[in-house]
């Protein structure tokens, strides 16, 4: 089987993680400092805050801006359901923007509709490892007054005019298993800001700056030394890792470009491909469900990303008569493939090849 996603771990986390074993020190201490520090020279942002997962950490930055009761905070509703759980978790209220059908990041042109007198950030997802226009972004939050909160956590190493995403505004980056470079598990949330920092750090850890004294009540949320000492080791091959990404979109884009009723992922400069998506439009002549069973009786592994748009979820059934088309559309048609850097060229001669297999067989058949 040809996985969907795969780490890629060496002996050199394998080494890192058995001398945290034996030093002793398993919580939080010097690992998770020097991940932080070495995260926040990668991005180029003066700080960097290790948390336990994506998800705390995009809590955290929201709670850290001060955003809670009543405040309206603007995403896409084209995304993993935390990045708008978080919003509702402080008690404020996601106002979702419908996305760009060219590559499923939140569309900017229809921003500026949505923002209300109780508007206080706009929280832009990074899907897929494609960077969102943090320009245009950027300006209204400007002309609004409006906090930015980048969702970078499936964009480790992406650029948007060769600035790294999570560097823009506050950045909150997952390091799960499957993501670009993981620690096993745990969260960064990287910030120029001062104060943002110190209040991530207290509120990380019940509160507390120094030792047994707390402030308020909070939560924690802090990494351990054995996920940062992965964490530092996977970050080192970063790059190399999201160059092999770009290189295996890059062959699949070029194999699968005659098949007509697929629409294949744009190469952008900055794109690290977390996911390779293609979409499976009516005019391919198989569905969707049909093209995954094929390619699951093959070997080759497959994901869709995601297949209920979040204001369709049960859990968002005040939302659920809304209607945000696009994304709605794209839900029924994206279908992620294998990209990872553990490919090998046959792996992704296989996959193309099926792909093709399938488009001929449809032309054969008469279905397109």
């Amino acid at each position: 089987m040809i996985p969907i996603a795969k780490p890629l771990l060496g002996e050199e986390e394998k080494k890192a993680v058995l001398e945290v074993l034996d030093s002793g020190i398993l919580a939080q201490g010097e690992k998770v400092k020097l991940f932080e520090n070495n995260f926040a020279n990668y991005l180029g942002v003066k700080h960097a805050i290790a948390t336990s997962n994506g998800t705390t950490a995009l809590h955290v930055a929201l709670l850290a801006h001060g955003i809670g009761l009543g405040d309206e905070v603007i995403t896409s509703p084209f995304t993993f359901i935390a990045t708008a759980n978080v919003i509702k978790l402080v008690g404020a209220v996601p106002v979702f923007v419908d996305v760009d059908e060219k590559n499923f990041n939140i569309d900017s042109e229809k921003i500026e509709a949505a923002i209300t007198p109780k508007t206080k950030a706009i929280l832009p997802v990074h899907l897929y490892g494609q960077p969102v226009e943090m320009d245009k972004i950027m300006q209204i939050a400007d002309k609004h007054k409006l906090i930015i909160i980048e969702d970078a956590c499936q964009a480790h190493g992406a650029t948007f005019q060769n600035k790294k995403v999570g560097s823009f505004a506050t950045g909150c980056f997952s390091f799960y298993p499957t993501k670009n470079m993981t620690s096993s598990e745990g969260g960064m949330i990287t910030t120029n800001k001062d104060k943002i920092a110190e209040m991530a750090r207290k509120i990380i850890n019940h509160g507390s700056e120094i030792k047994y004294y707390h402030d308020f009540v909070s939560y924690n949320f802090r990494m351990t030394d054995l996920a940062a000492a992965i964490g530092i080791e996977q970050l080192k091959k970063l790059d190399g890792f999201n160059e092999k990404r770009k290189n295996n979109a890059l062959l699949l884009n070029q194999k699968l470009a005659s098949i007509k009723g697929i629409i294949l992922p744009q190469l952008n400069e900055g794109h690290v491909f977390h996911q390779y998506t293609i979409r499976i439009t009516p005019q391919f002549g198989k569905t969707r469900d049909e093209v995954v069973k094929i390619l699951t009786d093959k070997g080759i592994g497959t994901g869709i990303f995601y297949p209920l748009p979040i204001h369709k979820q049960k859990a968002y059934s005040d939302y659920n008569q809304l209607s945000f088309p696009i994304t709605e559309k794209v839900a029924t048609e994206v279908l992620s493939l294998p990209v990872h850097p553990s490919l090998t060229e046959d792996d992704l001669n296989k996959i193309a090849s099926v792909i093709i297999e399938i488009n001929n067989n449809n032309i054969s058949e008469g279905k397109i």
